[in-house]
């Protein structure tokens, strides 16, 4: 990650922290929206009634607090859940669980949904999901619903101060271009994939600049060919190094168009967050940070979606494995990702994210 650009996004959070005036006790100091796949989707699918891509049911949530599932794929907390707890501020909410009439819409949001991808035809095989373009839409509603309430002056003063997180396009490689029986497979070289892949984003990103936001930060993808899902396509299980290729591709043109973007947008503070080789030693080195398994997942996946069922077999000790499921880090290595991001960006505190509330045997949540 370019040193720069992390010192630039510390400064402008905690200016953006020290600037924003809490208008009531439950505004947050930090306004945060987030868009995004299913690394940080908190529920939105939930709302979907033909949505095939949902984790509302055991073994998910299994180490978040209360041990129910929320629509978050993973057995405990999202990055974005800790981050937001390590800042001090609650985790914004899914948006699709907020009316637009209620004074919450103006403590941020949460856009991201699992399947979700840059191009609208990712994820079409589960039926329902919102595409980044669905969320920028969606986003774009609220800023009206913000605008009745506060007038245009103070809605535009509170987007330019917010910080949107943005994490999205593992899903056009993993639920699109790696799927050979998909249009966009057979139509495009690689090298075609990616360009359409940064100049969807670039339009997307700009469009996001038009409703107010001026804090933007990006978070590339990770090393796609080294999750459960890619792997067993290897003969030996191990990591399918051309599609991390594609991955360094992707993650090198857009750091390239957020170079650009910042040329073109006057106003825009823009980062890109590389996480790529903190996950890469997450799985090359899990003895290093407390794992023992990084190869496979904790949630035996024997279904052809790789998510974890309700009759799937968990491991013994979750805190022990880097992969919840077939595409989806643990709530503990989240938390080690987490970390790293945040004391990148906030240098003066080190505090480790507390663990999950079980590592132990499976229970089965309160209903």
């Amino acid at each position: 990650m370019a040193r720069l650009n992390v010192l630039a996004f510390a400064v402008l959070a905690m200016a953006t922290m020290a600037a924003i005036p809490a208008a009531d006790s439950a505004q947050p100091s930090l306004l945060t929206f987030i868009f995004g796949d299913s690394l940080t989707e908190v529920g939105n699918n939930n709302f979907l009634q033909y949505s095939l891509a949902k984790s509302n049911y055991p073994w998910y949530g299994i180490d978040y607090k209360g041990g129910q599932a929320t629509g978050r794929f993973t057995n405990g907390r999202t990055i974005g859940d800790i981050i937001s707890s390590k800042l001090g501020i609650p985790s914004p909410p899914p948006h699709l669980s907020l009316s637009k009439a209620e004074d919450a819409i103006l403590n941020g949001a949460n856009y991201a949904s699992g399947g979700a991808g840059i191009l609208n035809e990712t994820g079409l095989y589960f039926i329902q999901r919102l595409t980044f373009y669905d969320q920028i839409n969606a986003f774009d509603k609220t800023k009206q619903a913000v605008n009745a309430k506060l007038g245009g002056v103070a809605a535009d003063k509170l987007f330019n101060e917010a910080v949107f997180f943005i994490g999205i396009g593992s899903n056009d490689y993993v639920n699109n271009f790696l799927q050979p029986f998909l249009a966009d497979a057979q139509q495009y070289t690689p090298e075609e994939f990616v360009e359409l892949l940064v100049s969807t984003l670039d339009h997307q990103l700009s469009r996001l600049y038009q409703l107010g936001a001026r804090k933007m930060m990006f978070h590339g993808l990770g090393p796609l060919g080294c999750i459960p899902s890619q792997r067993v396509k290897s003969k030996r299980g191990e990591c399918l190094k051309q599609v991390n290729r594609w991955v360094l591709q992707f993650n090198s043109k857009v750091k390239n168009l957020l170079i650009s973007l910042k040329l073109r947008l006057p106003t825009a503070q823009l980062t890109f967050v590389d996480t790529y080789q903190a996950v890469l030693d997450l799985i090359n080195n899990p003895g290093a940070h407390g794992f023992k398994v990084s190869n496979t997942s904790c949630c035996s996946v024997a279904s052809l979606g790789g998510l974890c069922l309700p009759n799937s077999k968990l491991c013994k000790n979750r805190t022990e494995y880097v992969f919840w499921d077939a595409f989806h880090p643990s709530d503990a290595a989240n938390a080690v990702l987490a970390d790293r991001i945040f004391s990148t960006f906030f240098s003066q505190s080190h505090s480790p994210s507390p663990a999950p509330s079980s590592g132990g045997r499976p229970h089965h949540p309160h209903h």
